[in-house]
């Protein structure tokens, strides 16, 4: 099975404890991880035809590109614990589980602040993050 990248908004703080709350589940190492402004996020979203406009969290999979809520549950699936039993909220159509996902990525930067540049993973973990 290919590789799974979540893509973030790298100046995001809520995107970047979402990526932490991730590697804290993710015990075997199936997610890795870059920001949308770096080389490989670009790169994704001209190979993936991801529109510019598109800020949301994102999920590659079996060369497959997954957005928003959609991408939010499929990561979930992979997690330890309880967090697996999210993925059943797949069954409701996307349109109305992106309303509560659009609500949250639209208020984002002013709930949760922005930051002035994407973190730098510890050492223990770099190795999933893609440059």
């Amino acid at each position: 099975m290919g590789q799974r990248i979540v893509l973030f908004d790298g100046e995001c703080n809520f995107c970047d404890t979402s990526v932490q709350f991730i590697i804290k589940r993710d015990p075997n190492g199936f997610f890795h991880f870059a920001s949308l402004q770096s080389d490989v996020g670009q790169s994704m979203r001209k190979k993936y035809n991801i529109p510019e406009n598109i800020d949301s969290m994102l999920l590659i999979e079996n060369e497959k590109a997954y957005m928003r809520s959609t991408a939010a549950l499929k990561i979930c699936k992979k997690l330890t614990g309880a967090w697996k039993l999210f993925y059943l909220f797949i069954i409701i159509p996307p349109p109305i589980r992106n309303i509560v996902y659009n609500y949250v990525a639209k208020n984002r930067y002013k709930w949760f602040g922005k930051m002035d540049q994407c973190m730098i993973p510890p050492p223990e973990i770099r190795s999933r993050f893609l440059s």
